[in-house]
């Protein structure tokens, strides 16, 4: 089974909340959020994660793997050359592509899902 989600992200939107730390907490995991500060523009990189992790969920949840998840749930971490990669909480046995970009005011991901 194979399943996809994309997500389209305002930077801007982001930027307005990357300070306030209850949207942080509620979205972000700690690994996520200290990747992203290591930038001087953290916005940027917690806006790619954020559209990745809505594209994950919706992938999720049209694949009918899940009836609910939440953002904590999918953590989109970095490898060492800074290709992402997801870890989904409580779910084994997923294998899960995903794809981010960011350009001007708009973060977009893509997420493959197979099973």
């Amino acid at each position: 089974m194979i399943s996809i989600g994309t997500d389209i992200v305002n930077i801007d939107r982001i930027k307005k909340l990357s300070n306030d730390t209850t949207f942080l907490n509620k979205i972000f995991t700690d690994k996520e959020i200290r990747y992203c500060k290591t930038y001087s523009k953290s916005f940027i990189h917690l806006s790619g994660k954020y559209a990745a992790k809505e594209a994950v969920k919706k992938a999720v949840l049209s694949a009918k793997l899940l009836d609910n998840i939440s953002m904590k749930d999918i953590e989109v971490l970095n490898n060492e050359d800074k290709s992402p990669y997801v870890i989904i909480h409580n779910k084994k046995h997923v294998n899960c592509k995903i794809s981010i970009s960011h350009d001007g005011k708009y973060a977009i991901a893509y997420a493959l899902i197979e099973k």
